[in-house]
């Protein structure tokens, strides 16, 4: 180690930095297919394959018990772990649940948090498996999800000339953080898409059939994941902000929010854990896909052509 790292900290590097550092000290085996650095693992077993991702909610940070049910809180942790399977092409079957807590915290709450977990579990034929408990002095969730992908769609595949599409709900949940850190309690579809979203399950394993060169979750921000994508690609990607849909609720919130432009809540918010592809430029969408523009050669990712000047999307220690 450097003397300059030994003197950096987490939040000097940022997320990405690190997980490339801690990346070199791992290694590589036969048996990682796809290792760090994608939405899940891939690993090969005697008897076949499967996909693997590991998630964290922790109290304050991804959730408030003030703004939310145990039930949203359970659906929320359980979608963020299936989006990672659904962004390689893949199906989750089964879930391992780390979970600690306070020793004040009322056992019903706890049972609500597991009946929102099965709940969104049911939605892909998933099932909670195992795990492990301990005490905390805030809510902590982890959550690691294995699935089954027949043709794995990893980041490092858009090639220029393919079309860039996505599926799902974007800038929805942003947009419902936004009116509750106001405290405000509505509009009712942002705010609920907030504490517990609605991740386009059958997309991901439908782009994997259709072709898709590329897959990624929407969980930091349109264009900041479309980043990671043109990043382990790369090349270039631009997007087309005439393509959208502003729902009228985002556009409610951005209006009540001062003249915030609601086109930052698609561009730049998380949580809707929609999905962002890359297809050949011949390859007919799936349904429920959207082309939203065109991958090309350099790097980086603009709107119409130039830098987005709103904001970047999520990131950690800031």
């Amino acid at each position: 180690m450097t003397q300059r790292q030994n003197d950096q900290t987490i939040a000097d590097v940022g997320e990405f930095a690190l997980i490339d550092l801690v990346r070199e000290q791992l290694g590589t085996s036969d048996y990682v297919l796809v290792g760090p650095g994608d939405d899940a693992a891939h690993i090969a077993t005697a008897d076949g394959t499967y996909v693997t991702a590991t998630d964290i909610l922790i109290e304050g940070r991804h959730f408030r018990r003030d703004w939310s049910t145990a039930t949203d809180i359970g659906r929320k942790a359980v979608a963020a772990n299936l989006s990672d399977i659904n962004a390689m092409g893949g199906v989750a079957t089964a879930l391992l649940v780390a979970f600690a807590a306070p020793g004040d915290t009322p056992v019903s709450w706890v049972t609500d948090l597991v009946s929102g977990m099965v709940e969104e579990c049911a939605k892909v034929g998933a099932r909670i498996v195992g795990g492990d408990m301990s005490a905390a002095d805030q809510v902590v969730i982890s959550i690691t999800a294995l699935g089954d992908a027949e043709r794995p769609v990893t980041r490092s595949g858009a090639q220029p000339g393919d079309q860039v599409a996505f599926a799902g709900t974007l800038g929805l949940a942003s947009a419902g953080y936004g009116a509750l850190s106001r405290g405000f309690r509505s509009p009712k579809a942002a705010v609920d898409e907030h504490r517990a979203p609605h991740p386009p399950y059958a997309a991901g394993p439908a782009a994997a059939v259709a072709g898709a060169t590329s897959m990624i979750d929407v969980s930091d921000g349109l264009l900041a994941d479309l980043g990671h994508v043109a990043r382990a690609s790369k090349v270039a990607i631009d997007v087309d902000p005439t393509s959208f849909e502003v729902l009228d609720a985002v556009q409610t919130v951005a209006g009540a929010l001062g003249g915030v432009d609601p086109l930052g809540f698609v561009l730049s918010g998380g949580d809707d854990y929609a999905l962002a592809a890359t297809f050949p430029a011949d390859a007919t969408l799936p349904e429920g896909w959207t082309r939203i523009g065109v991958v090309r050669s350099g790097e980086g990712v603009t709107v119409a052509g130039a830098p987005w000047e709103g904001g970047r999307g999520h990131r950690h220690w800031t």
